[in-house]
């Protein structure tokens, strides 16, 4: 058998090489710099396919598909939401992707997305908050203590400056295991025994909470005016997690409105309620946070963009390492059109 062509053989990124990637290169240098690489796919925005999400939903959670090209390179992600694992033991949300080329169709790299996709998270809060957050924030209320919420806080101290986290979690053991993990990062963490607790003199509030429900995990009368939430939570239809009045009283700012219309906080409203998209705060073409009382709502549901620019970001920086082994994906017969050839000429 003739050895596979150089396309044939297909980067791949597992678990273990994407851990000891983040620590070699250090997670919060890597949250920074997912950062970057997001915002500048933000600002060429227009230049991208985009669609919805395509969703499969089920009674206990749904599969997603999440697609998308800039014409040079076309990426998509594979990725689940199952609340009830946890009681199995398993994770809530697992997730792999895959960055190809356009111009052959050929894969030019296949990851896990689990570990990534909670980095790429983080630093999309993180990069709009640095956009909507008031001035000098330094106090962040994280409600929800599940597998997002240490990314989410050392993010928001990379780019934010952020240096008091107040946790709050209905499993008590959350809490305990997220303070426990962020100790020795250099942020002060204070466990509260409630929401309203964790949220006082926070600036920033973030939310991510897991069931798949119309859940209120914030009410109006929690909420004060000045602070930035980041609404992470809800991503799917008849999930989320704020109470409708505080969407009334916010200015909020979405990733891809058609999507976030089906899956975020503001599938509440009605369909034409005024939403900002966020890359156009960041390419300067509408205005971010405007005023000291304003209240400012990041409805963030993920969106494929931030996934295409997180694979294009690990591609180019594990390219040539040890971070990465090749896989032989792609059927690769000498000649093209002699696909079968290739498949009796296995038997010897």
């Amino acid at each position: 058998m003739t050895a596979p062509s150089h396309l044939a053989l297909v980067p791949f990124i597992s678990v273990d090489n994407m851990m000891r990637f983040v620590l070699h290169v250090g997670l919060e240098r890597i949250l920074t710099e997912l950062a970057s690489e997001i915002e500048a796919d933000f600002r060429r925005w227009e230049s991208f396919d985009k669609t919805p999400r395509v969703a499969s939903h089920s009674d206990v959670g749904v599969i997603e598909l999440m697609p998308t090209s800039d014409g040079e390179f076309y990426g998509f992600k594979y990725v689940n939401g199952h609340p009830k694992n946890m009681q199995a033991g398993l994770q809530t949300v697992t997730a792999f992707g895959v960055l190809a080329d356009v111009a052959t169709g050929y894969p030019l790299l296949l990851s896990e997305m689990t570990i990534l996709t909670a980095l790429r998270t983080a630093a999309t809060s993180a990069m709009a908050a640095k956009h909507l957050a008031p001035k000098g924030a330094h106090t962040m209320a994280m409600i929800g203590n599940g597998a997002q919420s240490e990314f989410q806080a050392l993010a928001f101290r990379a780019l934010c400056g952020i240096e008091h986290v107040r946790l709050y979690d209905i499993d008590p053991a959350a809490t305990r295991k997220c303070a426990a993990n962020l100790e020795g990062t250099g942020l002060r963490i204070t466990p509260c025994k409630s929401a309203e607790a964790a949220m006082e003199g926070a600036q920033i509030i973030t939310t991510c909470t897991a069931d798949k429900q119309c859940a209120t995990i914030l009410t109006d009368n929690m909420v004060g005016s000045g602070v930035h939430i980041n609404a992470i939570g809800g991503d799917c239809p008849g999930k989320t997690e704020l109470h409708r009045d505080i969407l009334l009283r916010s200015d909020i700012f979405v990733e891809y409105t058609p999507q976030t219309r089906i899956e975020g906080e503001i599938q509440q409203l009605d369909a034409d309620h005024p939403v900002t998209e966020l890359w156009r705060v960041i390419a300067g073409q509408a205005p971010g946070r405007t005023g000291a009382k304003q209240i400012t709502l990041f409805d963030g549901v993920g969106f494929a963009i931030e996934d295409f620019a997180a694979l294009r970001y690990v591609h180019a920086r594990v390219k040539g390492t040890s971070f990465v082994q090749n896989l032989d994906m792609i059927a690769d017969p000498d000649d093209p059109r002699d696909l079968y050839g290739m498949l009796m000429r296995a038997k010897g």
